[in-house]
């Protein structure tokens, strides 16, 4: 599908126009979006739009790393969208001039939607920043940025319940859901931190075609891209603090259960000498002949398990 939106040179928004049936020349600016197009509609970039072919080939080979290159008066963007889902990278691309922009994307994306009411409502007020490409170009990428937000602060609310379930379920289930964490933050890690690096580059670039108070507006972008990796890092560190803390309190059970079983078994090593000895076979053994063997024996082992549970406790074994 393309959808089209043209800003004639009196500033009247047309929308929905056939892209063949435009002249670029004759608006002041244009903005078609290629949303899941089919092959015939990819084939316009190079037959209407005569792109560079190998912007052609990154559009069609996805996924590429975020990257800005210059071709001839257009530079051509690869940003990242986040799936909410799966927490996977979308491509979306963008090819940016000072009398058009064109955005490819292989999956229908709200972002865009988002991005393509606020520009056309910018249009219709007349007021904020709606100074063509380059602010339809921003609204995108300020829109994708605010998309990583929520996928972010719902691994960190998970964190905290994290923190408060150590009492409550086994180690086994929480390095489980701390590992399946960490992952999705290495996930968030891989889509931010290249968009990160593309907009610091956007924002020191002499060939992006923006004036100061735009290049404003896309130093905001890089600030909330460095907020969010600095809390990608700090969630990183919280998750291996977990773990940290999850191996040494399953070694802290583990070393009081060894010593527990350990006072068992000491305990019963005299009492077992004494079974055994009094077990063996030999027929010249005086105290089996004796009445009141029996009970001396039961007493004396009665005598000794008690006493040595009595020095192990006042040892501090069971603390």
């Amino acid at each position: 599908m393309i959808r089209t939106l043209a800003v004639t040179h009196k500033g009247e928004l047309l929308t929905d126009l056939p892209l063949q049936s435009i002249t670029i020349a004759d608006y002041a600016w244009v903005w078609a979006d290629f949303a899941s197009p089919t092959p015939e509609e990819t084939l316009l970039l190079d037959t209407y739009f005569h792109f560079h072919p190998l912007a052609i080939e990154d559009c069609m080979h996805v996924l590429q790393r975020p990257k800005l290159d210059y071709y001839e008066n257009v530079q051509f963007l690869v940003l990242h969208a986040l799936n909410e889902v799966t927490l996977e990278a979308e491509e979306i691309d963008l090819f940016l001039s000072k009398s058009f922009l064109v955005s490819y994307h292989h999956q229908q994306k709200s972002e865009m939607d988002e991005a393509w009411e606020i520009v056309q409502g910018e249009i219709h007020s007349r007021k904020g920043w709606s100074g063509g490409p380059m602010a339809a170009a921003y609204t995108v990428m300020d829109k994708l940025v605010d998309k990583y937000f929520p996928s972010l602060y719902s691994l960190e609310d998970e964190l905290a319940d994290l923190e408060s379930m150590g009492s409550t379920e086994s180690v086994e289930e929480l390095m489980s859901q701390v590992f399946n964490v960490r992952g999705r933050l290495l996930k968030l890690r891989r889509t931010i931190v290249p968009m990160r690096d593309l907009m610091y580059r956007i924002v020191n670039s002499q060939h992006v075609q923006s004036n100061g108070e735009e290049r404003i507006y896309f130093g905001d972008i890089y600030d909330h891209l460095l907020k969010l990796t600095d809390m990608i890092e700090v969630d990183r560190e919280m998750t291996a603090d977990l773990r940290d803390s999850y191996i040494s309190l399953n070694s802290n059970r583990m070393n009081s259960i060894m010593k527990t079983l350990t006072v068992i078994t000491t305990v019963f090593m005299p009492l077992t000498l004494i079974a055994g000895i009094y077990g063996m076979n030999f027929r010249v053994m005086p105290e089996l002949d004796w009445a009141y063997g029996y009970p001396v024996i039961l007493l004396l082992m009665l005598v000794l398990g008690a006493g040595m549970f009595r020095w192990f406790r006042r040892s501090g074994w069971f603390k």
